[in-house]
C-alpha cells in the first residue's frame, strides 16, 4: 500500500510532543527515532513484516479520521462496545500526560512493563533502520493488540489519513470520517478539498464508511473517493441524522429511530459526535440495542474536551472563589465555533461571566479560533506554556484583537486562572483552552487529574 505523497506536503510527525517527554519509553523512542517522516506507510509496513504482520491478526477494525471530533467519536465507540460486553483495543493520539494513554488493551491502559518489553522487541526488529516516533508507536500498538484478545479494535488516525502510519488496513470493518475543516494546513492543505482528500484516504474498496456533516467542498471529495472505491457511504444529514430533542439524543437510522439519553460529554456538538458513533456502531453490529447504545453514550469519558475540572491546584483556586473551571483542547476555527456554542449553552444554563484563559501553538490559526467568541465578548487572558513552538502571550493578544476581542496577558496558566478569578461580581465560568498540549500541561499538575 505504499504511496508517494504529493511533493507539496511537508514531512512532520504527528506524534511529536515538545512539551512533555518524562516517560522512559518516550525518552528512548524519541532519542532513537527522527521527528520527520516521509508520509508514506512504507516504513510501517517494513517493521510490521519484521515482527510477523500483527496487523493481519487484529480483531475487526473501526478506523476514524477527521479534523475535529475524532477523539470523542473513538471514546463513544469504546464506551458503546464496553456497554455491549465487548473488549475494545484503542489507539489514540496525542497523549495528554502519559504515553500509555495512547494505547488501551481490551479497555485498560498499556502497562509500563508491556511498553518496555514491546519496545525492546521492536528496536531489535527494526535493526537501526529509519522510522519515526509515531510510526514505531503505531507498530507497537498493533503488536500489543495482536497479542491481547479483544473483540474490536478502534484506531484514530494521527494526521490526515491517506499517508498516515495507521492506514495499513485493506478491509476495515467500518471507516469513519468526522467533520473536516482547516487544521495542519501546512502539511495537508492548502485547500479544504485537499484536506478532505487526505482524510478520505482511509476509505477502502467495498468497505462501509460513516461520514459526519461536512462542508460542500469536503463532501464532494469524500463522495468521489467513496464512489471510486465502491464503498457504501452513510452520510449524516442524508442517510441518517442525529439531533437534540427535549434534552435527549435522537438518532434516525435508515431503518430505525433511536431515542437515547443525552451524551455525557458537554456541548451541543457532542450530539453530532455521539450520533456518528452510534451510526458507526450499528454499521459494525446492527443488533446493538437501544439500552446498550444509551449506556455507551452516557458513560463516555474523554479528558480535555469541555471537561469540568474539580481537582488539582487550578480547581482549588476556582472553588475558593465559587467559580467553575472547564478545560478544552480545541485549537482550530471549527473547534472555536464548537467551543463558543458550548460556552453559550453554559451561560444560558447559568448566567455568569465567562473568562477564557488561552495558550496555543504558534502555527495554529488563533484569530480563527477566537473569532466565534467575538459576539459573546468574554474576558480573554492570553498566556503561554513550556514549548519551543508555543505562541507567546503577545502573539495571541494580537490574534484576539484582530478577532474583535480585548485581551490581557499572563505569564502562565496558573497566573492566568488567578487573574480570571479576580473578575468583579459573580464568580465566573473559567474556560482554559487552546490546544491538547496546553490542556495536558494543566492535567499534569496533579495525579488526581491524570487520565486513566
Amino acid at each position: 500500500m505504499s504511496a508517494v505523497p504529493p511533493p507539496d506536503i511537508p514531512a512532520f510527525d504527528p506524534g511529536h510532543d515538545p512539551i512533555r517527554a518524562s516517560d522512559a519509553v518516550i525518552q528512548r523512542l524519541r532519542a532513537n527515532h527522527p521527528t520527520l517522516i516521509d508520509l508514506t506507510t512504507g516504513r510501517v509496513e517494513r517493521l510490521l513484516a519484521a515482527v510477523g504482520r500483527p496487523d493481519l491478526k487484529l480483531p475487526p477494525v473501526i478506523h476514524v479520521a477527521g479534523t475535529n471530533g475524532k477523539g470523542s467519536t473513538v471514546a463513544y465507540l469504546r464506551a458503546i462496545a464496553e456497554a455491549a460486553g465487548l473488549k475494545a483495543h484503542c489507539l489514540t493520539s496525542p497523549h495528554l500526560v502519559r504515553f500509555a494513554e495512547r494505547i488501551r488493551l481490551a479497555g485498560k491502559l498499556i502497562t509500563d512493563a508491556q511498553l518496555t518489553e514491546l519496545t525492546d522487541r521492536l528496536e531489535a526488529a527494526n535493526a537501526g533502520e529509519p522510522i519515526s516516533f509515531f510510526e514505531i508507536t503505531t507498530v507497537l500498538a498493533y503488536l500489543a493488540f495482536a497479542e491481547t484478545p479483544a473483540d474490536v479494535c478502534i484506531v484514530e488516525v494521527g494526521l490526515g489519513g491517506r499517508f498516515d502510519a495507521t492506514n495499513i488496513f485493506e478491509a476495515p470493518a467500518v471507516s469513519v470520517i468526522t467533520p473536516v475543516d482547516y487544521d495542519h494546513v501546512e502539511m495537508l492543505g492548502p485547500g479544504l478539498s485537499k484536506i478532505a482528500w487526505e482524510k478520505a484516504g482511509i476509505i477502502k474498496h467495498g468497505r462501509p464508511v460513516v461520514v459526519a456533516r461536512q462542508q460542500d467542498e469536503a463532501l464532494e471529495m469524500i463522495e468521489r473517493e467513496a464512489d471510486d472505491r465502491m464503498a457504501p457511504l452513510l452520510l449524516m444529514g442524508r442517510d441518517f441524522d442525529a439531533w437534540e430533542e427535549r434534552g435527549r439524543l435522537l438518532v434516525q437510522m435508515p431503518d430505525r429511530l433511536l431515542d437515547l439519553p443525552a451524551p455525557s460529554l458537554f456541548g451541543g456538538y457532542q450530539f453530532d459526535n455521539a450520533g456518528v458513533a452510534v451510526a458507526a456502531a450499528l454499521t459494525f453490529d446492527r443488533g446493538l440495542s437501544d439500552e446498550v447504545l444509551g449506556a455507551g453514550v452516557t458513560s463516555t469519558v474523554w479528558p480535555a474536551r469541555m471537561q469540568r475540572l474539580t481537582a488539582g491546584p487550578l480547581a482549588e483556586l476556582a472553588k475558593a472563589r465559587g467559580a467553575d473551571l472547564w478545560l478544552d483542547g480545541g485549537h482550530n476555527p471549527h473547534a472555536g465555533r464548537a467551543l463558543a456554542e458550548a460556552a453559550s449553552r453554559l451561560i444560558d444554563r447559568d448566567p455568569r461571566p465567562l473568562v477564557l484563559v488561552t495558550g496555543m501553538f504558534a502555527r495554529k490559526d488563533a484569530e480563527g479560533f477566537f473569532r466565534p467568541f467575538a459576539e459573546m465578548r468574554p474576558r480573554v487572558i492570553c498566556t503561554t506554556f513550556d514549548s519551543p513552538i508555543a505562541a507567546s502571550a503577545e502573539e495571541l493578544v494580537a490574534a484576539a484583537v484582530r478577532a474583535g476581542l480585548s485581551p490581557e496577558t499572563s505569564s502562565n496558566v496558573m497566573d492566568g486562572v488567578a487573574r480570571a478569578l479576580e473578575t468583579e461580581g459573580p464568580a465566573p465560568h473559567v474556560l482554559v483552552c487552546g490546544g491538547l498540549h496546553f490542556a495536558g500541561e494543566v492535567l499534569a499538575m496533579s495525579p488526581e487529574t491524570w487520565p486513566t
